[in-house]
């Protein structure tokens, strides 16, 4: 799924722009889930989870409306934001 975001993003500042939001934000949350491991589901983990969901449910709708994915692609949260961190690393 990123891959075809990268791919895309080659030719869309607009998806540039989002793409670098989502990396922000994916930092921050695997940041603040690698500190509390254990609970995720508590405090500011569960707010930070939320707000990268929200980043990146907008990066998703964009690609959609966009054609760049498919309809009914659907992903894991802690997937996509370990593939966003290896993705940044390289």
């Amino acid at each position: 799924m990123i891959d075809d975001i990268l791919k895309a993003s080659k030719s869309d500042a607009q998806l540039v722009r989002r793409l670098e939001k989502v990396r922000e934000y994916t930092q921050v949350y695997l940041l603040a889930k690698q500190r509390q491991k254990g609970c995720d589901e508590m405090g500011e983990v569960a707010t930070l989870k939320d707000e990268f969901r929200g980043v990146l449910d907008e990066l998703i709708d964009y690609c959609k409306e966009k054609r760049y994915l498919p309809e009914d692609i659907s992903f894991d949260i802690n997937s996509v934001a370990k593939e966003i961190e290896r993705m940044t690393k390289i």
